[in-house]
């Protein structure tokens, strides 16, 4: 063999030994591998046999992963109390990334919304909830390393002038339900479902973020903190004080979004529990004590009569006001599921093909699935 076909035969063998290790690895596919990384391997017999969890962990680290080298910083996202967050980029892939940057104070270690995020993000993968791609661990920081998404669904909301047009309403729902319908089957509530914790990406993807509240539920009838999801979307038996939820906490607060998408403003923009309760009771009407009987009122309310949910959003059909009322159900039994919520007639013009696709795969992987996309300051009121 010439010398020419030897490097092509070996180009190809290193091709497929690769493939293999990203394979095996779990690794994206657009994943540069260090030279050093495959040279190392490829003299490794020990490679090819079964995986053990130390010698996987060795192969990440050697690759770049859990490595502050591996992340560039590019400028800063936003700011909290314990975190920061920068839009950064990787040197492994070239792609952009979203750093969370957590702080860790000797005293209390790290911040137990973090190792919730993180012990649940891990298991998570689905293409309507936000990918955690690496986890860095220093003596001062915790550093989760996100896919990066353009925005978020309120910066999407403000751009596009509030409301948005309704095919966009219908996609980003159907994806939002497809997020929570998996988290769901694995008994993990998000617990803190606003427009702010939806990312974005131009491709009109929606993606499940920020699971700092989120926790999984695998017994029934265990409680919870009541101090959970932003005031605006906190169902009324939660603002009460119900620690006896389930997975019916976050369809209220999807159904608090879906009249957000399509008004442009919040339903229930309340100032305080008391004030968040009588703005939900002057819609839906003051229910009767025997609503909750497990549930003290400590407050008193006027007799308010239900008002009709189709005179507060008029440019909803019958069809898409009937799956807003079964999210805004005081009933918390009586709410519907995100699965049931994916097959409601309202999303019967998506297609069946909708309802069979993979978990990670994308609705737009659907030829019959469109986004529109618009010039921010279109108005969409008659749309």
């Amino acid at each position: 063999m010439s010398d020419e076909n030897e490097s092509i035969a070996s180009n190809k063998s290193v091709d497929t030994f690769v493939k293999d290790i990203n394979k095996r690895l779990s690794l994206p596919t657009d994943l540069h591998l260090p030279e050093s990384f495959i040279s190392k391997q490829l003299e490794s017999p020990e490679f090819m046999g079964p995986l053990s969890r130390a010698s996987r962990r060795q192969s990440l680290s050697e690759i770049g992963f859990g490595r502050t080298e591996t992340y560039i910083k590019l400028y800063v996202l936003g700011q909290g109390t314990y975190a920061t967050v920068f839009k950064g980029k990787s040197r492994l892939t070239d792609n952009l990334v979203a750093l969370k940057e957590i702080r860790l104070e000797h005293e209390e270690g790290a911040p137990c919304t973090a190792i919730r995020e993180v012990s649940l993000l891990k298991e998570l993968r689905h293409a309507n909830i936000v990918t955690l791609h690496d986890i860095i661990h220093t003596e001062k920081s915790l550093t989760l390393v996100f896919e990066y998404l353009d925005k978020d669904l309120k910066q999407f909301m403000d751009e596009s002038g509030g409301s948005l047009h309704l095919n966009n309403v219908k996609l980003f729902l159907f994806q939002l339900l497809r997020g929570l319908a998996y988290c769901h089957r694995r008994r993990i509530l998000h617990r803190d479902l606003k427009p702010q914790n939806l990312l974005i990406n131009e491709k009109g993807e929606l993606k499940l973020g920020d699971f700092g509240l989120a926790r999984a539920k695998s017994v029934p009838t265990r409680t919870y903190s009541n101090e959970v999801v932003t005031l605006w979307y906190r169902p009324p038996d939660v603002l009460l004080g119900s620690t006896q939820y389930s997975t019916q906490i976050d369809m209220w607060s999807v159904g608090c979004i879906f009249y957000e998408m399509v008004n442009g403003r919040p339903l229930f923009p309340g100032s305080s529990v008391e004030d968040q309760l009588k703005l939900i009771f002057s819609v839906l009407g003051t229910p009767a004590r025997d609503c909750w009987p497990h549930l003290e009122i400590p407050y008193s309310f006027p007799k308010y009569v239900r008002e009709s949910l189709s005179s507060k959003v008029p440019r909803l059909d019958r069809t898409a006001v009937d799956l807003l009322e079964r999210f805004l159900c005081y009933d918390a039994r009586k709410r519907i599921s995100a699965v049931d919520a994916m097959h409601h007639p309202y999303f019967e013009d998506l297609g069946p093909e909708v309802l069979t696709l993979s978990d990670d795969e994308s609705i737009f992987s659907l030829p019959s699935v469109q986004f529109f996309h618009f010039y921010p300051k279109y108005n969409m009121s008659k749309h």
